[in-house]
């Protein structure tokens, strides 16, 4: 059975819970990604930053990019799945909170990202339309 560890993203950036959103969404252009981890202190990961939630949670709401704190995005405790957890434990997981990325922690330490991209690379063809769906399906 596939690991998450197996097909992630290794070597993920995090964005300082006090750096800018200016700042994070610059983080992201240079390295070709549309989230970022968000650590505090000792590296601890404290959420998820999405390049949809500066644009929609920031700047629609008139906030300043250059002022708001990547902290004031990242709310309550970050849905994350382990390095050894499987392929299919990634699935639910998303499915379950209905995001297509999941920082990846081996004991307290990030160790990577694993997008939808990532896992649907790693399923057989007839299966990636499943996960599409899964992730993207409507909760309400």
């Amino acid at each position: 059975m596939t690991k998450a560890r197996e097909i992630m993203t290794p070597g993920a950036e995090c964005i300082g819970e006090q750096e800018t959103l200016e700042a994070a969404a610059r983080k992201m252009k240079d390295l070709g990604v549309g989230a970022l981890p968000v650590c505090g202190e000792h590296g601890r990961l404290v959420g998820v930053l999405t390049d949809r939630d500066i644009v929609v949670r920031c700047i629609a709401d008139g906030g300043d990019a250059r002022t708001a704190r990547a902290r004031e995005l990242a709310e309550g405790k970050p849905v994350t799945i382990g390095a050894d957890d499987s392929v299919e434990e990634a699935m639910r997981t998303m499915q379950e909170h209905q995001v297509r990325r999941l920082p990846v922690i081996d004991g307290h330490d990030l160790v990577g990202m694993l997008s939808q991209a990532d896992v649907a690379r790693s399923l057989p063809e007839d299966r990636v339309g499943e996960l599409v769906r899964l992730v993207s399906a409507d909760r309400y």
